[in-house]
């Protein structure tokens, strides 16, 4: 009996120390920022910001729309981007995407009868690309993927899942917040 109370209390202190942690981090990065707002990309490095609009609409061109929206989801996900995620769950449902296919994206391993085999072989593919410092690429994965898509199908799917990983990595070290993307 005394272990579990032990633990108990031990849980409850580390639970504690978790939430006070997590409210000093909160505002020191309040005071932080406050004394450093983050730079607008677009009119810092306008040109490297066009350049990447310009190969985000390339890699686009031909992919299903409903397909560049789950790509998108489920990188911004993965990097728990809430800016990206906010604005293209919203893009989403204005394309005509439901909701219980917008639930199902972080869990469609479990949810997979939502899904056609190519869009489940595109999340994948973005998982893996997204995730590549976790363990590359597996050839399984790319595999699968190439036998959905044509050579420029899956290069085009390639160059989108870079885009939104970069568009992610952009939005969250300068700070973009979620519903302010004015559309």
């Amino acid at each position: 009996m005394t272990t579990n109370t032990t633990a108990t209390a031990m849980t409850a202190t580390d639970t504690t120390a978790t939430y006070t942690t997590a409210a000093n981090t909160a505002e020191t990065d309040k005071t932080a920022a406050a004394a450093h707002p983050r730079l607008d990309l677009a009119k810092s490095a306008r040109n490297a910001f066009r350049a990447l609009i310009g190969f985000d609409a390339v890699a686009r061109e031909g992919i299903d729309p409903a397909l560049v929206e789950l790509i998108q989801i489920r990188a911004s996900h993965l990097n728990h981007c809430a800016y990206c995620l906010h604005m293209h769950t919203n893009d989403a449902r204005k394309a005509g995407e439901s909701e219980d296919r917008l639930h199902m994206i972080p869990v469609w391993r479990e949810a997979r009868h939502f899904f056609t085999a190519r869009e489940q072989a595109a999340l994948a593919l973005t998982e893996a690309v997204t995730l590549v410092a976790d363990g590359g690429v597996p050839d399984a994965v790319y595999a699968e993927a190439a036998t959905h898509f044509d050579d420029t199908e899956l290069a085009r799917v390639l160059a989108l899942i870079c885009t939104i990983n970069t568009w992610n990595r952009i939005a969250l070290a300068t700070a973009k917040q979620a519903g302010t993307d004015g559309r």
